[in-house]
Order: structure tokens, then C-alpha cells, then sequence
């Protein structure tokens, strides 16, 4: 494809899971396969081609309550500077129009220079975390929580319901819910790391004994998707050993639909919100 030639958008199927990992392994990105189909599947994702080859994508992501994520907005990097990323992002809010779905996404600060002059607003920011291998003490161990306890807080914090996503994310093998009465997290798999979130808790010291529990129990390396203004957890964190590697910036196209009563700690990732 060269640079002149018109860009064809492409609606993308589940058998496109493995080239669609490797555009976000080249970014360096967390996602694994599974995560790949969960979109592709549950969500409608874009893409352009060279050939046989995908050089880009861009996912919305249907949740309730007239709401959507918008994420896996990757290009190549051979193919970047031609206003691809923008006409995906494009498709993703035209059939968001069509749905009648506000729309969000988070942002790394690059990418938040192009969202804004497209009309999204900015929220809340988020901080990620990576953590090699735990410092301190250990911390109690933890219990395992129910699916419908997370779904329960999570909603909460977010403003409308994520029953599919955090189920699905349940029911991986090398996923678990861990609580200790007064906090739950969800921890999975990523490509290159542990993630773990959301995390949801009635104060801070409890969200941090729980974060201290998940990693004693298991190997790492670890990742965290703070909620900055949780600025006592986030300096928690850091205290502990956990390094700031890069912000987020949350923002939403159109008008909010539900006002969350509980931010949360930290998110299930950037890419699914």
C-alpha cells in the first residue's frame, strides 16, 4: 500500500486474534490472545491490510447503559503518519453514532492531542504500574471473592454494568478473584505480565494489603492501572516498590450517562476501562 493509495476499513472477524496480537507485541502492549478475542468477538473491531497483512486496528467495545470503550487503536509502524488511526477512530465513533453509545477511551498523552480536537472530554487520569518481584513483608493471605461481588462493586465504580467482561475474565484459567472482605481485585494474564484490576475497597490501607497479598502469593512481574487522584494508594504503591511507567489520560465523547457512586483503586487496563 502505498502512501497515496486510498485506505480501505475493513470490519475484522475472530480468526484475525493472531495478527491482531502481533500489532500490539510490536507496541509493547499487554494483551494476549484471549483479549483479542473477547474483542473480536463481543466487540466490533476495524482494521486496514497490505495485502494479506494487517498493519492496523481500532476496537469499540459495547458495554450497558448507552456506553462503549473505545481501545486497540494500533498501527504499524511502517504505515504510521497517513491518517489511518484517524479514520479507524472514525468508523468506531460512526457505529457508536448508530448505537447511540457514548464513547471512552483512555489515552496515553500522545494520543490525548488527538482525541481532544475530535470532541472527547477529559475525566479522570489513570497511573500504570510494573512491579519485578515484591518488597516488605508479607501480608495475610487473601480469599478467594465471587464473580458477583467484583460485578457488584465494579459497577458501582464505573456507572453501568461489565457483567460479560468480567465474567469472561473469571472464567480464564489463569485468572482469580481475591478479597479479603473489605476489597476485591481481579488478577489475569497479560502477554508480558500479571495484571492486576480493578481493585475496589472500602479505604485505602485495605486495597493495599490486598495488592500485598496478591503478590506474595504468586510470581510476577505485575501491572497496575492506578486511578491517580487515589493519590494515598498510588503513593502506597510506590513506596512498596511498584515503578510509575506511564500516564493515562480517561476521556469520553458525548454526554455522561450514569455517575459512578465509588471511584475505584485501580481499572481493569486502558484497553477495556
Amino acid at each position: 500500500m502505498a502512501a497515496t493509495e486510498p485506505i480501505d476499513i475493513l470490519k475484522l472477524g475472530i480468526g484475525d486474534a493472531e495478527a491482531g496480537l502481533v500489532l500490539s507485541a510490536e507496541a509493547g502492549w499487554n494483551q494476549n490472545v484471549a483479549d483479542w478475542r473477547y474483542f473480536l468477538s463481543h466487540g466490533v473491531v476495524y482494521g486496514v491490510r497490505d495485502r494479506d497483512r494487517l498493519v492496523a486496528t481500532a476496537a469499540l467495545l459495547p458495554y450497558s447503559a448507552g456506553n462503549a470503550w473505545i481501545s486497540m487503536v494500533l498501527v504499524t509502524a511502517d504505515f504510521r503518519r497517513r491518517g489511518i488511526a484517524t479514520r479507524l477512530i472514525d468508523a468506531c465513533l460512526g457505529a457508536a453514532v448508530q448505537r447511540n453509545l457514548t464513547t471512552w477511551l483512555d489515552a496515553t498523552p500522545a494520543g490525548a492531542t488527538v482525541y481532544g480536537p475530535l470532541g472527547f472530554t477529559p475525566t479522570l487520569e489513570l497511573r500504570r504500574l510494573r512491579l519485578l518481584q515484591p518488597n516488605g513483608a508479607e501480608a495475610p493471605q487473601a480469599c478467594s471473592g465471587s464473580v458477583d461481588a467484583l460485578i457488584t462493586r465494579d459497577t458501582g465504580a464505573i456507572g453501568f454494568e461489565r457483567n460479560s467482561l468480567l465474567s469472561e475474565f473469571a472464567a480464564r484459567a489463569d485468572s482469580r478473584i481475591v478479597s479479603n472482605r473489605r476489597a476485591v481485585a481481579l488478577v489475569r494474564s497479560g502477554r508480558t505480565a500479571r495484571h492486576i484490576g480493578p481493585i475496589l475497597a472500602d479505604g485505602t490501607d485495605e486495597a493495599l494489603v490486598l495488592v500485598n497479598a496478591i503478590i506474595h502469593a504468586e510470581s510476577g512481574p505485575w501491572l497496575i492501572d492506578a486511578v491517580h487522584s487515589r493519590s494515598e494508594f498510588l503513593d502506597g504503591l510506590v513506596g512498596s516498590g511498584w515503578n510509575i511507567e506511564r500516564p493515562f489520560q480517561r476521556m469520553r465523547f458525548g454526554r455522561q450517562t450514569t455517575s459512578p457512586t465509588q471511584l475505584p483503586f485501580a481499572v481493569a487496563g486502558p484497553e477495556f476501562g
